[in-house]
């Protein structure tokens, strides 16, 4: 774990990704089969998060360990997980690999704004070569589409034809973001609780478990 050399000093004086490490350390003592991390990465810098994040793939590789996280980073979670549960208040909506669960899409993703919020455009846009599926938003369309990049200007073209405003255009591949926000209905940041919230709720459930 790197540690030797502040093997001497207080842990209070290790710095947040020393303490992960450490934390690591001592759950590896007796050389599970079976390692549980909740949040291993919570608090840390980019750099230290990927230094931990490797650390956890050298475990995984050396010890033909299986490990359980649970995490708030997506790109965590598509970095090291081979199998991926989603979560929401308490109800297990979607699991599978990393790759299975993007795919589940069906497709590109498309976001598009237009000026004119009281005009309904769903049955315009499916009209349209190439669209699966549009969600009509607050105030934006979410589209699912074959080879979003060329559809994209298709869709301009025609609404723009109609007298239409587009304002913002966004065209993504699936992400772990994207299905989340297709499973939930909402981002994982419109949720987020503050990390100190989390820490406070870890402490607690360590206290009760003394």
């Amino acid at each position: 774990m790197e540690l030797k050399d502040a093997a001497r000093r207080k842990v209070e004086t290790y710095s947040g990704g020393m303490r992960r490490r450490l934390e690591l350390a001592c759950g590896l003592i007796s050389r599970p089969k079976l390692l549980f991390l909740d949040e291993p990465t919570l608090g840390l810098d980019v750099q230290t998060r990927v230094a931990v994040w490797e650390y956890i793939k050298r475990l995984k590789e050396e010890y033909d360990m299986t490990i359980f996280l649970t995490t708030h980073y997506l790109e965590e979670a598509d970095s090291l997980c081979d199998r991926i549960a989603i979560i929401d208040h308490g109800r297990l909506l979607k699991i599978g690999n990393p790759n299975d669960l993007k795919n589940s899409l069906g497709g590109d993703i498309i976001d598009i704004w237009v000026k004119e919020k009281d005009v309904d455009l769903t049955d315009i846009i499916l009209s349209l070569p190439r669209i699966k599926e549009v969600k009509r938003l607050d105030s934006s369309y979410r589209i699912k589409a074959e080879r979003g990049e060329e559809v994209a200007p298709t869709i301009m073209e025609v609404l723009r034809s109609k007298g239409l405003n587009v304002t913002k255009i966004y065209v993504t591949k699936p992400t772990l973001d994207e299905v989340y926000l297709e499973y939930t209905g909402r981002s994982l940041r419109e949720e987020e609780v503050s990390e100190e919230d989390i820490i406070s709720f870890r402490r607690t459930i360590r206290k009760a478990r003394a």
